[in-house]
C-alpha cells in the first residue's frame, strides 16, 4: 500500500534534469532508438553516406559519421537543447522530413555521454564540437573534422542505470540495430549506408536503386519471387513488390512499410496487408512485401508517437482499400501462380463425381488411386482446367504407387499438369512442361470447399432459422 501523505498535496516544479531525462525514456528505449534517430539525423542533413560503429550492442558505443551539411558553432549549441530543431516551422500537418521534433540529441544527452563534432558545408568556418554529460553541457570548442558531422554516444544509460536492467544481451541489441539500418536503408537506396563493430559482421549497402537495395537487404530471392505494385487512388500512391504466396514466412520479420518514405509499423497497413493475402496463405503464415505510400503530408499524421514509429491517416479505408485491391489484383494476375481463378480451376476438376475419377477427400479420410483409374474431364483441353492426361491405371504396391510412363504426352495448358502418382495415399505427384507439381489432396478439398462457399456467397448461401435460438451478448460499441 503507498504510504499516506502526512502533509497537504504540494505541487512542485520538477528539476530540469529529471524532466530531460523523462523526456528522454520516451525517444530512447534501446540503443536501437538513438541509431534510429542519429541516423535519421544524418538523412535529414543530406548526408550521401552515413557510417556506423557500434560496440556491446550500442551500450558502450555508438558512433554515426556523416558528410551532410553539417552545423557551425551556433546551429551546435542549439542542437543539444530540447526543442530546437531546423526542420519545421510551426505546420506539423507538413512534415517533410524525418525528425521534427528537435528532441534526439538533448534526449541522448540526458541518459549518456554524448560528444558532437561538426563542420559547417560552406567551408567557412572550423570544425566545433560539444559535449554532454548526463545533461551536463560543455563546449563548443574548436576541433578538426573535413566535413559532416561525426555523432559519438557512449555509456548508454549510465545517468539512468534502472533501465540497463531492462535491455536485452548485446547480440539481441546489435541484431535490433541492423534491423534498423536495413529498414531505414531500403527507403532510401542511393545514400551508402556501412555497419561495423566488435559486436558484429559488417554490413555494407552501397548505393543502388530500389530494387538492388531490397536484393541487397532482403535477398535475390525475394526479387524474383514478388510482383510489383504500383497504384492510384485519389491521391494515395501504393509501390513496392509484394511476394508470392509461396514466399512466405513463419513471421512477420520481412514486412516493410514506408509512409512518404518513413519507417512504419502500422496496424492498420499490417491488417491490411495480411486481408490482402487472406485467400493465398495459412493463417499462421506470413507474406514478404516492400510496399511504399506516398500522399500528401496533410493527409496523415506522423505525430502520434514519440519515436514516430506509428501514422494516422486521415482516410484510413482508402489507404487499406488500396493495398488490398492492388495486392490481390497483383497476384491474382501473376502467371503460373495461386490465385484465386486458378483456385476455381481446381475446384472444377477435382470436384467432379463418377467412378472414373478421383475425389479430394476430407481430412482424415483415405483413398486409394489405383483403385479408381485417373481420367480427365470433357473439357480437359480448356487452358487452366487442372490437370491432363489421357486415360489409363495406376500400379503399384505399397504405401506409395507409383505410375509406368505415359503412352502419350499430355497437353499443354494445364497448370496443375499430368498427374502421374500418388504417394502414401495423400500427394498427387503431376509432371508439367517444365517441372513437377505436388498436390496434398486434403488441402485440395479444403479449397474446394472453400471456393464453393465464396462462389455461393453471390447467389446467397442457403440457410436456415436455429431451432434454439444462439444469445450473443456484446458491448454496446461493437452491437454499433
Amino acid at each position: 500500500m503507498p504510504k499516506e501523505r502526512d502533509s497537504p498535496v504540494t505541487v512542485i516544479r520538477l528539476p530540469e534534469h529529471v524532466v530531460n531525462r523523462i523526456a528522454a525514456g520516451e525517444v530512447i528505449e534501446r540503443p536501437a532508438s538513438v541509431v534510429k534517430e542519429l541516423v535519421e539525423n544524418a538523412i535529414d542533413a543530406g548526408a550521401t553516406r552515413v557510417g556506423i560503429v557500434t560496440a556491446n550492442g550500442g551500450k558502450n558505443l555508438i558512433r554515426v559519421a556523416d558528410d551532410g551539411r553539417g552545423m557551425d558553432r551556433q546551429d551546435l549549441a542549439l542542437a543539444v537543447e530540447r526543442h530546437c530543431t531546423s526542420k519545421l516551422a510551426d505546420d506539423l500537418l507538413d512534415i517533410r522530413t524525418l525528425g521534427f521534433r528537435g528532441e534526439a540529441l538533448p534526449s541522448i544527452g540526458a541518459v549518456s555521454r554524448l560528444a558532437v563534432t561538426s563542420r559547417a558545408a560552406d567551408g567557412n568556418d572550423s570544425a566545433w564540437t560539444i559535449t554532454v554529460s548526463g545533461g551536463r553541457l560543455d563546449g563548443p570548442k574548436p576541433a578538426a573534422l573535413s566535413r559532416g558531422t561525426v555523432v559519438e554516444v557512449s555509456d548508454l544509460f549510465f545517468a539512468t542505470p534502472a533501465r540497463l536492467k531492462f535491455l536485452k544481451n548485446d547480440r539481441a541489441e546489435a541484431s535490433a540495430i541492423t534491423e534498423v539500418i536495413k529498414r531505414v536503408a531500403i527507403a532510401f537506396p542511393q545514400i551508402r549506408f556501412s555497419l561495423s563493430g566488435t559486436d558484429r559482421s559488417a554490413l555494407e549497402l552501397p548505393p543502388s536503386d530500389r530494387s538492388g537495395r531490397l536484393a541487397d537487404v532482403i535477398g535475390r530471392e525475394f526479387i524474383e519471387s514478388a510482383v510489383e505494385i504500383d497504384a492510384v487512388r485519389e491521391g494515395v500512391r501504393l509501390s513496392g513488390l509484394a511476394g508470392l504466396p509461396a514466399f512466405n514466412r513463419g513471421n512477420a520479420q520481412w514486412q516493410y512499410f514506408y509512409v512518404n518514405g518513413r519507417p512504419v509499423r502500422d496496424r492498420l497497413l499490417a491488417g491490411a496487408l495480411r486481408g490482402a493475402y487472406s485467400d493465398f496463405l495459412a493463417r499462421d503464415r506470413h507474406p514478404a512485401a516492400a510496399l511504399f505510400i506516398d500522399l500528401d503530408p496533410h493527409l496523415v499524421d506522423v505525430n502520434v508517437h514519440p519515436a514516430k514509429a506509428d501514422v494516422r491517416f486521415r482516410d484510413p479505408g482508402l489507404v487499406s482499400g488500396l493495398m488490398v485491391g492492388a495486392i490481390r489484383e497483383a497476384l491474382a494476375g501473376a502467371s503460373g501462380q495461386p490465385s484465386a481463378e486458378r483456385g476455381s480451376a481446381l475446384m472444377s476438376v477435382l470436384a467432379r463425381s463418377g467412378s472414373s475419377g478421383w475425389r479430394a477427400q476430407p481430412s482424415g479420410m483415405q483413398h486409394d488411386w489405383r483403385a479408381s483409374p485417373y481420367a480427365p474431364p470433357s473439357d480437359a483441353s480448356r487452358p487452366g482446367a487442372g490437370f491432363g492426361e489421357a486415360q489409363r491405371t495406376f500400379e503399384g504396391t505399397g504405401p506409395s504407387a507409383v505410375a509406368p510412363a505415359p503412352e502419350h504426352e499430355f497437353q499443354p495448358g494445364h497448370p496443375l499438369g499430368a498427374a502421374r502418382a500418388q504417394v502414401h495415399r495423400n500427394y498427387i505427384v503431376s509432371q508439367t512442361e517444365n517441372g513437377l507439381v505436388i498436390v496434398d489432396q486434403h488441402a485440395a478439398h479444403e479449397r474446394i470447399v472453400y471456393e464453393a462457399l465464396k462462389a455461393a456467397i453471390d447467389r446467397g448461401l442457403p440457410s436456415q432459422i436455429l431451432l434454439i435460438p444462439e444469445i450473443v451478448e456484446l458491448p454496446e460499441e461493437d452491437v454499433d
